[in-house]
Formats: structure tokens, sequence, C-alpha cells
């Protein structure tokens, strides 16, 4: 069976380096599926669910904002947050959500109110990802 190889790294650590068999990225443009032999592609990484197929198995990890480079053999993720389920506080990340959404409702400059919407997706995509496991 045709792999490729997966690298997600964080300004911490390398999050995720494995053969997998197909990868589901959140890009600037939505949802993009990666099979091995994709053509070259460069592009953002939105925070939300990473969904990878490995062994027929489907994992997800909660990821933040970053960027994705994707070549026939190889998929990069260069991120500033990925994480497993076992690693969500889901208490943790439902009070994220409620600062942010509190957050929302101030009067902010147009920065403030895209970090506000960044966390918050985030917090989402945390929740989101902890919840999926359990359901």
């Amino acid at each position: 069976m045709t792999t490729l190889r997966l690298e997600i790294v964080t300004p911490e650590t390398t999050a995720y380096s494995e053969n997998v068999e197909m990868v589901t990225l959140p890009g600037s443009e939505g949802d993009l599926g990666v099979y091995p032999k994709h053509v070259p592609l460069l592009t953002i990484l939105k925070p939300g669910e990473l969904r990878v197929v490995k062994n027929g198995r489907a994992t997800s990890l909660a990821v933040g904002e970053g960027f994705i480079e994707i070549t026939a053999d190889r998929v990069s993720v260069l991120t500033d947050m990925a994480l497993g389920s076992e690693q969500i506080d889901e208490r943790a990340a439902e009070q994220a959500v409620a600062r942010a959404q509190a957050a929302m409702k101030e009067d902010h400059s147009k920065e403030d109110v895209a970090a506000i919407q960044a966390s918050l997706q985030k917090a989402l995509a945390q929740l989101h990802v902890k919840r999926r496991r359990h359901s």
C-alpha cells in the first residue's frame, strides 16, 4: 500500500511523524484531503480538526493556525497547536470558549478581534476532537 509521510511540527515539538494512507486538513479554502501522489501545494492551515487514516484507522488532532506544504510523498504541517484527544483538557477548552465569546461582545481593534476569533476557533477545535472520541 502506498503511503505518505505526515510531519506535524509545533514550536515546542514534532507532534506527529508517521507514514499514513491519507490526511484531511482544515485549509484556508475548506477541508483538503490528501492521498499519496498529490500535486505539490503550499497553503494555509486554519484552526480545526486534522484527520489521519493510518492502517485503516482514523484519528483526529485539534490544530491551530499555520502552514501546509504538500508534495507527492509528504505532508508537512507547521502549526502553533497540535493536540490529540488525550492531550485536551475539556474543561479548560470550555473556559477558553466562554472567555473568547465574552471578549467578542466588547469593543476591540480589528487585530484584537482576529486574535480572539483564532483563540475561539482553536478552543472549539479542541472540544470537537475531544467530544468526537467519546460519542
